[in-house]
């Protein structure tokens, strides 16, 4: 479904663009991470598998869908 966007939001996204740009990169890059919290993910420091299959399974059984760390079935 194609998708359009009228002049005046076009300019508006230019200047915003435009502003961003003039910054100084130290806020730049300040702004342009985000933390969001993993759940399971963010809970420990790190974690060992011996194995990629270890790893596999234990994503699918203790991460939520939504992280995206599943495997895809076809």
């Amino acid at each position: 479904m194609p998708h359009t966007v009228d002049a005046q939001t076009i300019r508006e996204w230019e200047e915003e663009f435009e502003a961003a740009a003039r910054r100084p990169l130290e806020q730049r890059i300040k702004y342009a991470f985000i933390h969001t919290y993993k759940p399971v993910l963010d809970d420990a420091p790190f974690r060992v598998f011996d194995t990629m299959e270890q790893y596999r399974r234990w994503c699918e059984e203790n991460l939520p869908d939504w992280l995206g760390y599943g495997r895809i079935r076809l």
